[in-house]
């Protein structure tokens, strides 16, 4: 184990303490941020006994009544308890000895059964993997793993990585993004952010052995045999226009048959100046739940900046609005607090319930936006280089996605109504925090597979006023507008991505009976080719977009530059790879300008 006194460190035993310990101290390890956790260790009153490189951390020793204050120290990832062992590996299921934390503190090497983040600790916390023990009474020879549920991740795009890359585990719809007419990015996820919710929602290791996805050497989704249906909206900057998105849901209720599809995460949302009851994304997402498709939402990254709405689908009452829970940096539920970072809603609407969304880690595409913009997400110890670590309601949602999967495995009748209900009605409420923010409180897959094999689904209908999506195309954007690259030209008014007039009337009828798209038509333009050819959507060149006068058919599409500096305001709202305390990256905030510090 690499490892330093105090004075290697570079924090001088002369940094006293503020006043003299009180009780025990507490052996702990502190992950991030040393310098600056060292001198608030000696600040409270403790002792750092050792520097951890591989974790930039320490180990030290802390009075147990503050602990918490050594949690929000800027940087710090973690504060595990490092004296009692067992209890904590006894609960981890993995390591009954209690040399797992030794072990990784002298090899270097990340364990995921202790990184509250992994997607190992949120299946495991989440009550996942015990739904994974149980046979699908559907058929005798699978587990509740996801069987037979294809989830629709509307999103920037699946690469296929470890974890992603098993025969049959992604399939691609329609390339519907800026990216589409070059073949070099054309359904691949070239900025980072598509690939790490469908690891969260799905991903499964190739290698794994049946029966052995709980084991935490392996890397497995919260519904590990579910399906990815990859339906590409976000270029490879993120950049993505609200008439894409409109379009991408109304594909995936047109075809819904052709891959089972019954969930469809949207880790995406925009500050829409308008009702739910007119707006069209709102209408696109109701058109989806009443096709019998979960619609599963990030709520917002916006709440450090005050109270602030759900963000656009998010706000409307049919869909399963996520919200983020926050570990503290603990394993212990009892200090779980609602995610500072989601936003709160209001009276109206609020998150309909949280899921783990702090530091996540899931899977990384090497070289892509995110990837080469924020090195700080890769996980120290990882020999693999494998994984990447994010915060946020994106995140959140994906892993609510991958329990609406397991929930539709073991019943197939259900309807998004009742697993909504099921979800809510089996959630935990958070034990020291009474923010109505939580919702209905934090995600237990478990307890809602036990609430329904006891015959207890909730008799719930939702009643709201439905959305006509009549309204605006353009207040649907809210601030969030596309430029052209070359000409700085935003996409703006009533009219799509092709330069098309938006007639929301005709657009909402076939979007409420779900004949939106014509083979790869919507709306009178060609946006992909008429079917599956080779185990994809055919793709096609794009001859007529334009808008204000920009005629997109003169231009070179692989000359384009997606920067962050050229797709002004588009943004994947869900999206904070910052909030694990990495400073200025933030993704719901940064709107895509150098301007905001990128």
């Amino acid at each position: 184990m690499a490892s330093a006194t105090l004075v290697g460190m570079g924090v001088t035993p002369t940094a006293a303490a503020a006043t003299a310990p009180e009780g025990p101290l507490v052996p702990v390890i502190v992950e991030g941020s040393a310098d600056a956790a060292a001198a608030e260790v000696q600040r409270l009153g403790g002792v750092v006994d050792l520097r951890l490189d591989v974790l930039d951390g320490l180990q030290a020793r802390v009075p147990a009544d503050r602990l918490a204050a050594l949690t929000q120290v800027e940087g710090v990832r973690a504060v595990t308890p490092d004296g009692t062992l067992v209890p904590l590996d006894e609960r981890w299921g993995d390591d009954t000895t209690g040399e797992g934390l030794q072990a990784t503190l002298s090899t270097g090497t990340w364990q995921a059964a202790h990184d509250m983040g992994s997607i190992f600790s949120i299946t495991r916390d989440t009550g996942a993997q015990t739904v994974w023990g149980k046979s699908d009474p559907n058929d005798g020879n699978r587990k509740l793993t996801g069987h037979g549920v294809g989830i629709a991740l509307l999103d920037t795009g699946v690469t296929r990585v470890p974890g992603l890359d098993a025969a049959g585990k992604v399939v691609d719809g329609p390339d519907l993004s800026l990216d589409s007419q070059a073949a070099n990015t054309r359904s691949l996820d070239a900025y980072g952010h598509g690939t790490h919710m469908a690891g969260l929602i799905a991903g499964r290791d190739s290698a794994a052995p049946r029966g052995n996805e709980a084991d935490q050497k392996w890397f497995a989704g919260m519904a590990p045999d579910a399906k990815i249906v990859n339906v590409k909206a976000g270029a490879s900057d993120g950049a993505v226009d609200v008439s894409q998105v409109v379009a991408g849901i109304d594909w995936v209720v047109t075809n819904r048959a052709s891959h089972d599809i019954r969930v469809l995460n949207l880790s995406y949302g925009t500050d829409s100046t308008q009702s739910s009851q007119l707006d069209p994304l709102a209408h696109a997402v109701e058109s989806a739940w009443r096709a019998g498709i979960v619609v599963v939402v990030a709520a917002g990254n916006d709440g450090e900046s005050g109270p602030r709405p759900l963000t656009m689908p998010a706000i409307d009452p049919y869909v399963i609005a996520v919200g983020s829970s926050d570990n503290r940096g603990t394993a212990q539920p009892e200090d779980d607090t609602v995610g500072a970072w989601t936003n709160s809603g209001t009276t109206t609407r609020r998150p309909d319930v949280l899921a783990p969304g702090k530091s996540v880690v899931s899977l990384r595409v090497p070289g892509s936006w995110a990837d080469v913009g924020h090195p700080e997400g890769l996980v120290p110890g990882d020999p693999t280089q494998r994984l990447f670590r994010g915060t946020g309601t994106s995140q959140s949602a994906a892993v609510v996605s991958g329990a609406a999967a397991l929930l539709l495995q073991r019943n197939p009748r259900l309807t998004p109504d009742q697993v909504k209900g099921l979800l809510a009605a089996s959630a935990d409420r958070l034990m020291r925090d009474a923010s109505p923010v939580q919702g209905a409180g934090v995600l237990d897959v478990k307890g809602a597979v036990e609430l329904l094999e006891k015959g207890s689904v909730p008799g719930y209908t939702q009643t709201h006023a439905r959305s006509t999506g009549t309204g605006s195309l353009d207040a649907s954007r809210g601030g969030s507008h596309i430029a052209d690259p070359l000409t700085g030209a935003l996409l703006t008014g009533e009219q799509d991505v092709f330069g098309a007039a938006w007639d929301a009337r005709s657009w909402a009828a076939a979007s409420t009976t779900g004949t939106a798209w014509q083979g790869g038509v919507w709306r009178g333009s060609t946006w992909a080719g008429g079917g599956w050819v080779g185990g994809a959507w055919a793709p096609v060149a794009w001859t007529t977009p334009s808008w204000t006068g920009i005629a997109w058919s003169d231009r070179t599409w692989t000359q384009m530059r997606f920067e962050s500096d050229g797709w002004e305001r588009a943004r994947w709202r869900g999206d904070d790879w910052t909030r694990a305390r990495w400073r200025s990256d933030d993704w719901s905030r940064a709107r895509w300008r150098v301007a905001d510090g990128w």
